[in-house]
């Protein structure tokens, strides 16, 4: 199995770093501010935040599903393309997880003509906009990912650029283990180590900006980006008798401002404008745009973003 280099190993040791020191200065803040709560850091650099009595929060996003599926070029590249790899016969119960608009769903239930598809999403909006591409042998379900629980039922879990969304993967996977058939598989592909580096440095620094940090001081932050080496690990755990994890270089150079616009206001930047009372959120949208663009901008005009994909194939 690929384990991860030295300098990859230092890089994680060096963000999982930053991570902790931020967490540190915002605790700090509630100190000197009164402000109740506890922060805690895992041990994979994810802060969330729990009550007194260790429940962790729950926390719904508002995508936009109309505005995403306009936006979601990345996304529907990559899915089409694990879609078409899939060996399937046709006759196959598929699990979407996350199945957002429904466009890669729609793919899936393509390809198994005398199968079926359920694809699940917490986001209402996402549903609504996923009813137009919906066919006879498709299933939507209001779901929390987290929450799947279904036993035996699927020959194929697949998920597409959702799983980063999901903080507790260990959870997740005995649950995708609990929903497959005896020799069914995984394939999933969602944000790993390294993603969109540029966005999370520059919102990391605006969070941090003394007119938005007290907005997120509880903040729980919001996505889980693993180094394929954790990754493995978190499999081990599991009942899978074989599986595979690596890492993709899906880096892209967006064709203009706007396209980069379009993905970071209608994904990237979602959970953190969620956060900010609507006074504060289009100062908060533009500084971040702004100092994305001129980061980014190449001599061509172009604007370039790291995007690193988690693969993984596990079977039952």
């Amino acid at each position: 199995m690929r384990r991860s280099s030295r300098p990859a190993r230092q890089h994680a040791a060096s963000e999982r770093a930053n991570i902790i020191n931020y967490c540190a200065s915002r605790r700090r803040w509630a100190r000197q501010h009164g402000v109740k709560g506890h922060l805690y850091v895992t041990e994979r650099g994810t802060s969330h935040v729990t009550t007194s009595k260790q429940t962790t929060m729950r926390v719904s996003y508002p995508f936009d599903g109309a505005r995403y599926e306009a936006a979601s070029h990345c996304q529907r590249e990559w899915g089409i393309e694990l879609v078409q790899e899939l060996p399937l016969s046709g006759d196959e119960a598929i699990l979407d997880l996350g199945c957002g608009n429904g466009i890669i769903t729609r793919a899936l239930a393509d390809r198994v003509p005398h199968g079926r598809v359920v694809g699940v999403d917490s986001s209402p909006s996402m549903l609504k906009a996923a009813e137009a591409h919906k066919t006879a042998n498709m299933e939507l379900k209001l779901l929390d990912i987290a929450d799947i629980a279904f036993a035996a039922e699927f020959n194929v879990i697949f998920s597409n650029a959702a799983l980063h969304w999901v903080l507790d993967h260990g959870k997740l996977l005995r649950r995708i283990c609990e929903a497959l058939k005896p020799r069914g598989f995984v394939r999933v592909q969602f944000g790993g180590a390294g993603n969109i580096v540029h966005l999370i440095a520059i919102v990391r620094e605006v969070l941090s900006d003394p007119e938005y940090a007290p907005w997120f001081v509880l903040f729980r932050w919001p996505w889980y980006m693993p180094f394929v080496e954790d990754y493995e690990a978190l499999l081990a755990q599991t009942e899978f008798r074989q599986y595979r994890v690596w890492m993709a270089n899906r880096d892209r150079q967006f064709t203009d401002e706007q396209e980069l616009i379009h993905m970071v206001e209608e994904a990237g930047l979602v959970p953190f404008l969620a956060a900010l009372p609507d006074e504060k959120k289009p100062r908060f949208r533009d500084t971040v745009i702004e100092r994305l663009i001129a980061r980014t901008r190449q001599p061509d005009g172009r604007c370039f973003e790291t995007f690193r994909r988690i693969n993984v194939y596990a079977e039952k």
